[in-house]
């Protein structure tokens, strides 16, 4: 019988640091199909594991990458990593970003902090492929200048993307002569109600971030009278085991691990702790 919980040993090909808390590792994989917006358990024998979306993957190269914050046991261990070590991975687990429902399709993406790991996927895809959507625009807030994640892509995704990047805070941008086109000031609600929809029939959107900033993003957006089904998000919560067992990331009926972490916010909307 098979052991779901048994890990496998991966090379780290990279590390790279993005931020003074978040590192992206790159490690060697090429086992099975990966889908945006799903995560891995991520583990280090004898000290434990951490659920980590998968910030970018390339199944014909062989690697997935992995954006990291140092906020623990387990982070604080794979951050002594270097590349040539191993990790240990099981997954990829949870339901993803369905693509293919983007095609075609004009996009709008709101995104908040270290959010933008696991819609990376989405935006290296259509940025490799103009051809197989409409439009994509990308609403991403950070709290301040030192906070901002893979600011060195902005320039390549801009080539078929519009993206709008927000700061809470501005004053470290600007001391080092960042100018408000470059990052404007303020959270990511306040940019929403500019957004010029095309068409609704053809238009997604897609939310991802912290639980508090997904819920006024989304208010925002339904007040652009944009249907509830419209609407994807990432609702990551304490994953444990990864496969319905533990019951610790379950809200009333729903395993977040198995059902999520990516819903229609028709659904999010009722996933109240």
């Amino acid at each position: 019988m098979e052991n779901v919980y048994l890990p496998t040993a991966h090379k780290v090909l990279l590390v790279e640091q993005t931020t003074d808390l978040e590192w992206l590792f790159r490690v060697e994989y090429n086992e099975s199909s990966v889908n945006a917006g799903q995560f891995m358990q991520v583990s280090l024998p004898k000290v434990g594991e951490a659920p980590i979306s998968i910030a970018n993957f390339d199944l014909e190269k062989g690697y997935l990458d992995f954006l990291i914050r140092k906020v623990g046991k387990v982070t604080d261990e794979i951050f002594k990593l270097k590349a040539g070590d191993k990790v240990f991975l099981r997954g990829p687990y949870g339901n993803g970003f369905p693509i293919e429902k983007y095609k075609n399709k004009h996009i709008v993406m709101i995104v908040g902090g270290s959010g933008i790991a696991p819609v990376r996927p989405i935006i290296e895809y259509f940025t490799k492929h103009p051809e197989e959507m409409k439009s994509f625009k990308i609403i991403v807030g950070y709290k301040n200048y030192e906070s901002v994640i893979f600011e060195e892509e902005f320039s390549r995704w801009r080539e078929n993307i519009e993206i709008l990047v927000t700061l809470d805070n501005a004053e470290s941008a600007r001391d080092l002569g960042k100018t408000e086109e470059e990052f404007h000031e303020g959270m990511v609600t306040k940019y929403i109600p500019d957004l010029k929809i095309e068409n609704m029939d053809e238009t997604e959107f897609i939310v991802v971030g912290p639980p508090i900033m997904m819920h006024f993003a989304c208010l925002e957006i339904l007040k652009l009278n944009v249907p509830v089904e419209k609407i994807w998000v990432s609702f990551e919560r304490k994953m444990s085991c990864a496969v319905g067992k533990c019951g610790h990331c379950k809200i009333d009926e729903t395993y977040i691990c198995l059902e999520g972490p990516v819903f229609k916010y028709d659904k999010a909307q009722k996933l109240l702790d």
